[in-house]
């Protein structure tokens, strides 16, 4: 196994969550902050996972240019990734990864297709700000360079975490 941090600009996770409202009860109350939540995807191809805030808006490098299609089969030929939405909390002990549920793609950059489930992908990033952990669908491999990714890039947070978190990343 290989883990390599992505040459990439290092970014930040969001751990402050500011309050929009400021306890108006006016306009925005009800409204979903993603302000802690960061999307990291995972590439078991070439061993690596990385932070991409252009995924919440569906704009990272590995979505761009290909036509989706709402059925695998009709990309046959497509690499698989993981966009992981990962939720940040901050507790007595300091901040921690909250909610992590990871949304499958199949990229075929050759023929420009893809596969994506937009509904997947909303329902897992709901459920990640909700503190769930989804990753049972997830190979192993992908799970372990998840965990190694998010462990490396704050040891503290990591630690903070709970127990399922990490038993459902190492779990093999």
């Amino acid at each position: 196994m290989k883990f390599e941090p992505s040459p990439k600009k290092r970014q930040q996770f969001t751990i402050i969550n500011d309050d929009s409202t400021s306890g108006h009860g006016g306009f925005g109350v009800g409204a979903i902050s993603l302000e802690n939540m960061s999307s990291v995807i995972i590439d078991p191809n070439e061993g690596n996972a990385y932070l991409d805030m252009n995924a919440m808006h569906a704009r990272s490098d590995i979505e761009r240019r290909v036509k989706y299609f709402p059925d695998k089969a009709e990309v046959p030929d497509g690499k698989l990734y993981w966009i992981a939405w990962v939720t940040t909390e901050q507790n007595d002990h300091g901040p921690f990864y909250y909610g992590v549920a990871a949304s499958e793609l199949r990229i075929d950059r050759p023929n420009k297709k893809a596969y994506k489930s937009l509904g997947e992908h909303v329902t897992h990033m709901e459920k990640s700000l909700k503190g769930k952990i989804i990753v049972e669908h997830m190979d192993d491999y992908s799970k372990e360079l998840l965990a190694n990714y998010l462990s490396s890039f704050n040891e503290d947070m990591w630690n903070n975490s709970s127990d399922s978190l990490k038993e459902a990343l190492l779990k093999k």
